[in-house]
């Protein structure tokens, strides 16, 4: 493995894995108990969902030379439902299926919260595009889950696209937008760029394909209809720097369980604190936010693909229910994007298994 990829492995574990610790903690209000498990929410089971969506995705582009991959994502989001024996939502096929390594996780098919954006798209079966998305709801599960798209970036180009592809199946313009916005960001940051520079180019990047990102609302919905209220991403850089870490600014810049409101909440998070010694102390602070956790969840993606899973506290990813799931994920994602596994179709696949774990559909 080059030095390169073991980076890149590094930061992509980081960044699913400080994902799913930033669920959990955020899950708890900062109150974090002193033991025991650290359960996932339904944001974190869907977001293992992306990123076994997004390798499948890659092993059907690879074996059949053709693919969609908010098909194949949407796919994955149907058999988490009905892994929870979700009503209404229609089975693919009725022998083997849900197929794969994940539907073998019991923890998977365990209620944590609901996801009614999410759950109603399935169940209506349509699927959206950014141009025309399938939902209604501007909830933060079209951001966080969306994450995951960002990791992709050194292997395929267009990452906010893709999230923005992934959040469309189920939400509505306003997510779409902060998913796209979401997933480059992570992409700068793997890169080794500050958030500051990160937010920066997302918003130029997202702003040539997603008319409007650059400057959406992130006040709340029942502010003034025109904007005038509205704030732009640049301001919750500009309040980490003129008043980093308070607990007023966290609730003025995320003041609801909106997409937009989470995403900003996390960039105030990570511009507060910005050395990776203070990330156990960052993620509490995110989930003191009382949006549900969802400034959590995307500080923590965040903060982990900047400063990488050695930066993550030990004692607290140890408790983490989803942690074997999500590191193999995540080194799962890499070997996908860098070995191909599955091989190309023709001859003997490097690991016959790999289509058994991922397959492509």
């Amino acid at each position: 493995m080059s030095r390169s990829t073991v980076r890149q492995l590094g930061a992509v574990r980081g960044c699913l894995l400080g994902l799913m610790l930033g669920d959990a903690v955020g899950a708890t209000a900062g109150a974090v108990p002193p033991s025991g498990t650290l359960p996932a929410t339904s944001a974190g089971q869907l977001a293992c969902f992306t990123v076994d969506g997004i390798i499948r995705a890659s092993v059907r582009g690879t074996l059949r030379g053709i693919c969609h991959p908010p098909s194949v994502v949407r796919h994955a989001y149907t058999r988490w439902a009905v892994m929870q024996g979700i009503p209404g939502v229609q089975r693919w096929q009725d022998e083997d299926w849900p197929d794969g390594w994940l539907a073998q996780v019991p923890v998977l098919a365990v209620r944590r919260g609901s996801a009614p954006a999410t759950v109603a798209a399935l169940q209506r079966l349509g699927m959206g595009a950014p141009d025309n998305p399938a939902g209604t709801s501007t909830g933060a599960h079209g951001l966080t889950r969306s994450l995951p798209a960002g990791l992709v970036e050194s292997w395929s180009a267009g990452v906010g696209d893709l999230a923005a592809q992934i959040a469309a199946t189920t939400h509505a313009t306003e997510a779409v937008h902060a998913a796209a916005l979401g997933a480059t960001i992570i992409a700068h940051l793997l890169r080794g760029a500050g958030i500051d520079a990160a937010v920066t180019h997302a918003q130029q990047q997202c702003a040539s394909h997603l008319p409007g990102a650059a400057a959406l609302p992130l006040a709340p919905a029942h502010s003034d209809p025109l904007g005038a209220a509205a704030l732009p991403l640049a301001s919750a850089l500009a309040a980490a720097r003129s008043a980093p870490a308070q607990r007023d600014e966290l609730a003025r810049l995320a003041p609801d369980a909106r997409a937009l409101s989470a995403l900003a909440g996390a960039i105030y998070v990570v511009s507060s604190f910005p050395e990776p010694a203070r990330i156990r102390e960052a993620l509490l602070f995110a989930a003191s936010a009382g949006d549900g956790g969802h400034v959590a969840t995307a500080a923590g993606a965040f903060l982990g693909a900047a400063y990488g899973v050695d930066a993550l506290p030990v004692d607290w990813l140890s408790r983490l229910e989803l942690v074997w799931v999500a590191d193999t994920l995540a080194r799962d994602l890499v070997s996908e994007f860098v070995d191909h596994p599955a091989g190309s179709g023709y001859g003997t696949a490097p690991d016959p298994q790999w289509i058994i774990r991922y397959p492509g559909w």
